[in-house]
């Protein structure tokens, strides 16, 4: 509704112009002017470099969100005008994602409160006897949720090819009969690369299973089309989005949806609720979208996610993909420069990837590098294992048992620890950041800590 948009997007960059990455400029986001202490004494402009774990919001979204917030009222079941104001703006934000991802006519978007919600509802929704495939190299959102005899966990590709015959093969060995599912990754949270998704599903169709898609990584830096990709569902997360609000999306497919049990029970998603006459309850549930959104929805999150919808697709991915691999050629080049510095990687130098990376410093502990990058230099990036833990052992040559966690490692486990350093960054990054990031690697590896 246009009483609660209250910015324009930047307006794109021609497209006779998306190649020259000097015309290309960072979209406002949060945060930008923020200064941050230095251990040596003062202050510098914080450089965030930690997209992957949670995007500054888009000043845009923002923006919206501050206009809608003096008309919030209940929504779906309220009489008043501001209680209808928020259910249209509600629908409207489902309608924006649903154009966003090019959903096929039937599909269902289902708000949720993260991508990680909104894998365990669908695992919710799957079949008794439904055999599911997920490679090891998932985040832990895609990878846990389906805990029992029926998980099919897949090894670790060394390139795209690789993925798709080690998943025809898996799939090749079911039973036919019984329902299967695949889900996989767009794009790694850990390496940044992206993976072969229409490949990967048009495998699983071919084999009679179905594909969910994992798109928290992949949403924010890169076109997203249901359609084109030809997934049966995608998830994805608003705070990866340029959207910090605690809503997610499950976009997809209505059938297993409509079948299985709400993933929430309560008000929302019952149509109707009587008691019988020994004392139980009689549960009618809602059809739709609804069946699966009980309780009080995130209007505010909906809303938010649709705002950055709305101004990606206004300023364009060609040119966000422009700007982001030009941000991607700095670092990688600056890096390639520094000794003892490994980028890792599954699928080589020259795999498709978006902003997003992880290497090892030799002779440092990744947790202590990353403390010396933000107390000496200002920089925030994200050391550990980036709940993707089978993931990082592969990368790392590591046992299956050694020890390291998700998050930062206490110092006095030495530089022997298993964690990395991931440094990320998309359409809110300026160069300076990624300028000073490189210049700061190379002077703690060369110089050491001050």
């Amino acid at each position: 509704m246009s009483v609660f948009t209250a910015t324009a997007a930047p307006a794109p960059v021609p497209a006779s112009d998306v190649a020259d990455s000097s015309t290309l400029v960072p979209l406002p986001v949060l945060g930008r002017d923020v200064s941050v202490p230095l251990a040596a004494g003062g202050e510098i402009t914080y450089a965030a470099l930690d997209y992957a774990a949670s995007a500054p919001a888009l000043q845009r979204v923002w923006d919206d969100v501050a206009a809608y917030v003096p008309y919030y009222g209940s929504v779906h079941r309220g009489a008043g005008h501001l209680s209808k104001l928020s259910t249209e703006l509600f629908e409207n934000a489902r309608r924006t994602v649903a154009k966003f991802l090019d959903c096929r006519d039937g599909d269902q978007v289902v708000f949720t409160r993260s991508t990680t919600d909104s894998l365990n509802l669908l695992a919710r929704a799957v079949a008794a006897d439904c055999r599911i495939f997920v490679f090891e190299t998932e985040h832990h959102a895609a990878l846990l949720p389906w805990r029992d005899g029926r998980v099919t966990y897949l090894d670790a590709p060394r390139n795209p090819e690789q993925a798709v015959e080690t998943l025809e093969r898996a799939l090749a060995d079911r039973d036919p009969h019984a329902p299967a599912l695949v889900c996989v990754t767009g794009a790694s949270n850990v390496t940044g690369e992206l993976w072969p998704v229409r490949e990967l599903a048009a495998a699983a169709h071919a084999h009679g299973a179905r594909i969910a898609l994992d798109a928290a990584q992949m949403a924010p830096h890169h076109p997203v089309s249901v359609r084109d990709l030809d997934v049966d569902w995608v998830a994805f997360s608003g705070h990866k989005l340029y959207a910090p609000f605690g809503a997610g999306v499950l976009a997809g497919r209505a059938d297993w949806l409509h079948e299985a049990e709400p993933y929430l029970a309560g008000g929302g998603a019952s149509r109707a609720v009587t008691r019988r006459t020994d004392g139980t309850v009689d549960v009618q549930w809602h059809e739709g979208v609804a069946r699966h959104e009980a309780g009080s929805p995130n209007v505010i999150g909906a809303h938010a996610i649709a705002s950055a919808c709305t101004a990606l697709t206004e300023v364009g991915f060609d040119t966000l993909v422009a700007r982001e691999q030009h941000l991607i050629r700095k670092v990688r080049q600056g890096l390639a420069r520094v000794p003892r510095v490994r980028v890792l990687s599954l699928f080589g130098d020259n795999a498709p990837r978006v902003g997003v990376m992880s290497f090892v410093v030799e002779g440092w502990n990744s947790s202590d590098f990353a403390a010396a990058l933000s107390a000496e230099y200002g920089i925030g990036v994200r050391d550990g294992l980036f709940c993707a833990h089978p993931l990082v052992r592969v990368l790392l040559d590591s046992d299956p048992q050694t020890p390291g966690e998700c998050g930062a490692l206490n110092a006095a486990q030495g530089e022997g620890s298993l964690n990395a350093v991931r440094v990320s960054f998309g359409a809110g990054t300026p160069d300076e950041h990624v300028d000073r990031f490189v210049g700061a690697v190379r002077e703690l590896v060369t110089a050491g800590p001050r």
